[in-house]
């Protein structure tokens, strides 16, 4: 079948540079997927995203559907004629739905009867009639949140679309969109070029573009703009401070991306970086240089839209934007130096955390007694701890943090050094909010541990305490970033706390507030809960996850020392048959009702194998206990695995139900025993076969 390359291109207002790559991308799969779904054979589907348009190409798309066959059944022959052999009213419809005569029926057998059947060939359509149907289901299920109506139009978009491009090879489509007509014109750059041209051909839509300096391919604008950042740093021998996200949002506001650098005074250096990048990115999309000590330069580099014959004008204009910008920082970081954050404790009194749960002010004090406690607990300075938790909130109130948001925390470590406060306090009220997100650093310092650990199970408390709990993907809060950032914490730093009495903790400190009873349980359910992605994202299998959640281990560091010691043991020879068994166990016991303790009498150990299992218990018991009050779980269960021999010829020549009573008790006790010892680790009865 004759296939050609398919472009459609919306041409529009200055896109939403946030949204605009997803809306390429979710343009490409939607039409992916109305192309399948009207089963047209293609190759492949290519986005492209600027500014000012959104485009797809379809390579090698077929011309027409192909044609298919069409079975339709009727009803079973018996119903279908009558004792004279006549047509009934039920094959007389069905025919007449189907354009036929009942006598043009063919009759299909199956195992449950005949019946009548209708079959015709059903051609193909063109692809030029199915395009505007496709295209408009494509456009209807774009990630649009507010879609906005211009000039005369009823139509509705993220923005104003002029033009409607569709070729399918160097033919137009003929179709509408958006209260468009399709045709050739392609609009090019705002300033450079001719300003929108004609089209000759589908395959041609990237580099006429290009002649019309407009880079559509937003992966290739983005690969261009961070080489041409890398290379003017290295050329001055520093160091760019962007992410992908900048580096996309700037590859979104920009078609023919032209790099150029600038500078500001170097007197603003003495304000800290952190608020001088922060404005630079978040504000100006610049970029920001560091030097090799990480200190920032008074140069950086910005991306323009124009290839300019004069660029010092273009500079210059970009260095009086930032000029101002850089001042209101270090006003701010100039005023707010006159008074010391203790002194902003008090206001903090004017700011609700929560209805229910008071202000940020009590919420500080909250965190200050808290903090002291868990530093008690890992032997960090517990006045230290509390001195952080107090002040952990105070920059909020300052100017700077007012107006740059983004670095609370960071401006509070600043203002302690200028207070003169100890170091660890300072850095704590910065390192409270780590980890921000995944993969994020770890408080560096106990004291900060301490008060970040206070701070994230305040919220977690209050807020179950009030039974505000996350629903689906709401949660204000950040409850499960905040769980996260819990477990990771103690984890990682192997800290000796407990997620009981941290949580016992915090509720008291809370006093009358908190109204759910439940709040304890749920709370811990919850932390632990999102252990299960976390050690999921790091390669855990769930069954070794499922095998330790099940034994409910509250100690962060400990859970961990378990599912490690369980993902050894799941690799032994061993493992598979000791895991049936302890299945085996499972059900025994739980048919009998037990699950207490059972004394077991060694002389009631009769038979061989019997007597066998009981030695080899008795002999690895006192090992196993120390070890796991050591939490030394591959001590544990590595001296299990040798009881994979007894355990078998246990079951293979021993009848657990003896008659005698005294014997069959005794016989569970020993499994209870194996199963207890099993279980000082983990729920073993849970691993998948290998």
């Amino acid at each position: 079948m004759h296939t050609e390359n398919l472009l459609i291109e919306l041409g529009t207002e200055e896109l939403p540079p946030k949204s605009l790559k997803q809306l390429g991308q979710s343009f490409a799969d939607n039409f992916r997927q109305a192309l399948e779904d009207a089963q047209l054979s293609f190759d492949a589907v290519s986005w492209f995203a600027a500014p000012r348009r959104l485009a797809i190409t379809v390579s090698a798309l077929a011309q027409s559907q192909e044609d298919s066959v069409v079975e339709k059944r009727g009803p079973a022959v018996s119903a279908a004629f009558d004792a004279d052999g006549e047509p009934t009213k039920a094959a007389l419809g069905w025919a007449r739905g189907n354009g036929i005569e009942v006598s043009d029926a063919e009759r299909m057998v199956t195992d449950k009867g005949e019946w009548l059947l209708y079959r015709a060939n059903v051609p193909g359509q063109p692809v030029i009639t199915l395009l505007e149907s496709l295209l408009n289901q494509a456009i209807s299920r774009l990630p649009i949140a507010k879609p906005m109506r211009w000039g005369s139009y009823d139509t509705q978009f993220i923005r104003p679309v002029h033009t409607l491009t569709a070729l399918y090879g160097a033919e137009v489509v003929p179709l509408t969109a958006l209260g468009l007509n399709s045709g050739r014109t392609v609009l090019g750059h705002r300033f450079h070029g001719e300003g929108k041209f004609e089209l000759v051909h589908a395959d041609n839509y990237a580099q006429a573009l290009k002649a019309q300096y407009v880079i559509a391919d937003f992966d290739e604008r983005a690969q261009a703009i961070k080489n041409e950042l890398e290379d003017k740093a290295s050329q001055l021998g520093l160091v760019p401070d962007y992410n992908t996200a900048l580096l996309e949002e700037i590859a979104a506001l920009v078609e023919w991306p032209v790099v150029l650098q600038a500078s500001f005074d170097e007197s603003f250096l003495a304000v800290p970086k952190e608020a001088l990048i922060y404005t630079m990115k978040d504000d100006q999309k610049y970029v920001p240089l560091l030097n090799q000590d990480g200190s920032l330069a008074s140069t950086f580099l910005f991306v323009s839209n124009i290839e300019s014959h004069d660029p010092s004008l273009i500079i210059s204009g970009n260095e009086k934007v930032i000029r101002p910008r850089l001042a209101d920082a270090e006003f701010f970081f100039n005023t707010d130096k006159k008074k010391s954050l203790e002194s902003r404790v008090e206001s903090l009194s004017s700011v609700l955390f929560q209805k229910q749960l008071g202000t940020l002010k009590e919420k500080s004090a909250r965190i200050a007694s808290l903090a002291g406690f868990i530093a008690g607990q890992i032997n960090a300075d517990e006045t230290q701890a509390s001195r952080a938790g107090l002040l952990s909130k105070a920059d909020l109130m300052t100017e700077m943090v007012m107006e740059f948001p983004e670095v609370q925390g960071v401006m509070g470590k600043y203002y302690a050094l200028n207070d003169n406060e100890p170091e660890a306090i300072a850095h704590a009220l910065y390192e409270q909010y780590l980890p921000r997100f995944a993969g994020d650093t770890l408080p560096s310092h106990p004291v900060s541990a301490a008060v970040s650990l206070a701070d994230k199970l305040d919220t977690l408390v209050g807020i179950f305490g009030i039974n505000q709990l996350p629903k689906g993907d709401k949660d204000p809060f950040a409850l499960r970033r905040a769980a996260i950032g819990v477990l990771r914490i103690i984890s990682e730093q192997q800290l000796p706390l407990d997620l009981n009495v941290l949580v016992d903790k915090a509720i008291e400190v809370y006093g009358g507030k908190l109204t759910n009873s439940q709040t304890k349980d749920q709370v811990i359910d919850f932390v632990l809960g999102r252990f299960v992605s976390l050690l999921q994202d790091q390669g855990i299998s769930t069954d070794v996850i499922q095998a330790v959640s099940a034994r409910r281990p509250t100690r962060p560091a400990d859970y961990t020392a378990r599912i490690a010691a369980v993902a050894e043991f799941k690799q032994l020879d061993e493992a598979e048959a000791l895991a049936a068994a302890n299945k085996r166990v499972a059900n025994i016991l739980a048919k009998q009702g037990i699950d207490g303790e059972l004394a077991i009498d060694g002389t009631l150990c009769s038979e061989p194998a019997e007597q066998t299992l009981y030695n080899a218990l008795m002999q690895v018991k006192g090992t196993v206990e120390t070890a796991a009050a050591q939490h030394n779980y591959n001590e544990v269960l590595r001296s299990l695995a040798s009881l994979r021999a007894p355990v078998d010829d246990f079951f293979d020549n021993v009848m657990v139900m003896a008659e005698d009573d005294k014997i069959r008790q005794n016989r569970l006790a020993l499994l209870l025993l194996l199963r207890s010892l099993f279980l000082k680790t983990a729920d073993i009865s849970l691993l998948a076969k290998s």
